[in-house]
């Protein structure tokens, strides 16, 4: 199989080259339409993804933020931004969601509206995940075009596709996302429209639209990403322009810690934290909650996180060893032959335009650095940045052909990745397609208990939708026959179930008294 990928590799690289200078003239005459190239990449990365779902279904839920994230979307479906407390809410404990003072999401609300309107257009949340991924590879190249020529925004939006679309985590999970991506274009691709053309409102505003929809989404880096504004500007006309839009979500913000922890105040996201020790803040501890001393189930899914994230909870990382650490995050938004790209464009830049620019991705790596891990959404802000500063590199180098030949390495690397996803098939490694397949053949109504192993670790099954009463499926903790039998009176007309996910492989089996 080898020998295969590698002809398959040469041969796609060879047509590649003979064809691009083909293809740079076409790309040429269409780049100057910013708005047919912005709906050609977003439907690009649509597409893609929707060719690929014989062989890569609809993404299964698979974890604690999966589903977290989820029930967010399933609450304000109902709109609403809370649920009321099960009266056998011990029942249904999960990672990540809340029980008391009421039964909601850790999370704000910005992902859980994406899902819900991919629900309420599409019939599934996951739409919502594609159609927020496709609108950031269209907005990529509507940033660049206020920094680079129209053909090297095109190139750059294009790599947006190759890299962040069909393939990536983010339009394949319900929680690593690239809403943060999109709100960092409308941010920086304003910014950069007004530092070309002088101050405008209506960019100030689209300022205000993507700091906004980063403020529901990813709270604290929102601070970041403010000051990475002021490192563009600080004209007063641009910040009370992007003041109205960022109020509005302050205000959703508020609404929503009332609704779900009975305080204005009180992150959803820190009730977690004070009630259950996970997830970790700013600092590791090995019991976070001293007023409240964890459960050993507890401790383990503590320590189970850190060790996911490479962290250790008896001691505090250093910020420079934890800088270091983090190094191979920023891989996921570069493809091996851009690092040559990159590197070129922080050793030849001159122009002082570029400082803020390169500013505000080292605002972000150091920013970041306090909170105990990172996933690459959380600086997603900066992706546009990262594409463009890379998009100049590949100029740099395109007066010896090199950056066209990078260009093209990394279109062969998508098409042999993307082949190879075909020929892999779905995967079923967690047993969780199985046994919702087998849950969704069954008649009636559904009770489902699960009993974790004593070594279970972090990964989540409990799961259940803002309704519990009404789901067809309930999801609930095995607590042995005497108490789970208070549940089965509770709910007399569904059918018993227990689920062994610890099991190899894991099996559901019907729940024997």
């Amino acid at each position: 199989m080898s020998d295969q990928v590698e002809l398959a590799a040469a041969v796609l690289l060879v047509l590649l080259y003979v064809a691009s200078p083909w293809l740079e003239r076409i790309g040429q005459k269409i780049a100057m339409r910013t708005g047919f190239c912005m709906a050609l990449l977003a439907l690009a990365a649509v597409g893609l993804r929707l060719a690929l779902l014989p062989a890569f279904p609809v993404p299964t839920p698979s974890g604690s933020d999966d589903f977290s994230h989820l029930l967010v979307a399933d609450t304000l479906a109902h709109f609403r931004l809370a649920n009321a407390v099960h009266p056998f809410h011990r029942f249904f404990e999960a990672n990540f969601v809340l029980q008391e003072p009421s039964y909601s999401s850790m999370y704000p609300p910005g992902l859980g509206l994406f899902l819900a309107l991919g629900r309420m257009l599409f019939g599934h949340p996951w739409a919502g995940m594609v159609m927020v991924d496709a609108g950031f590879c269209g907005l990529c190249y509507w940033t660049l075009r206020a920094w680079v020529t129209p053909g090297w925004a095109l190139a750059g939006g294009l790599l947006a596709v190759i890299e962040f679309g069909p393939l990536n985590q983010w339009m394949n999970t319900y929680w690593a996302n690239a809403i943060p991506a999109a709100a960092g274009c409308l941010v920086f691709g304003a910014l950069g429209r007004i530092a070309a053309n002088g101050e405008k409102t209506r960019y100030g505003v689209l300022v205000g639209v993507g700091l906004a929809l980063h403020l529901i989404t990813r709270p604290f880096e929102t601070l970041l990403l403010g000051a990475a504004v002021l490192l563009f500007t600080h004209s007063p006309r641009v910040l009370i322009a992007a003041a109205g839009p960022v109020t509005a979500a302050a205000l959703l913000l508020l609404c929503q810690n009332k609704a779900v922890t009975g305080s204005w105040t009180t992150l959803p996201y820190m009730t977690a934290r004070y009630e259950y020790g996970v997830p970790a803040t700013f600092v590791f501890e090995p019991n976070p909650t001293p007023h409240r001393p964890l459960t050993q189930e507890q401790d383990l899914n503590y320590r189970a996180q850190c060790a996911i994230h490479g962290d250790r909870p008896e001691t505090v990382r250093s910020f420079f060893e934890r800088l270091g650490y983090r190094v191979r995050y920023y891989r996921f938004f570069l493809l091996p032959p851009l690092y040559v790209a990159l590197l070129v464009f922080l050793l030849t830049v001159r122009d002082r335009k570029w400082l803020p620019v390169i500013g505000a991705v080292i605002l972000f790596a150091i920013g970041s650095n306090f909170y105990p891990y990172l996933y690459a959404h959380y600086i997603g802000a900066v992706s546009s940045l990262l594409v463009l500063m890379t998009v100049v590199g590949l100029g740099k180098l395109g007066r010896w052909r090199i950056g066209k030949l990078l260009f093209l390495l990394c279109a062969m690397e998508f098409g042999i990745s993307y082949g190879q996803r075909w020929m892999h098939g779905p995967e079923d490694s967690e047993g969780r397609i199985a046994i919702n397949r087998q849950l969704d053949s069954a008649q009636g109504k559904q009770l489902v208990f699960v009993r974790y192993a004593p070594n279970h670790g972090f990964h989540e099954w409990i799961h259940n939708a803002a309704d519990i009463d009404g789901s067809r499926v309930v999801w609930a903790l095995d607590f042995g026959d005497e108490e789970n039998r208070k549940l089965m009176a509770y709910y007399p007309d569904r059918r018993v179930w227990l689920v062994e996910p610890d099991a190899q492989p894991p099996r559901i089996t019907g729940y024997s008294r």
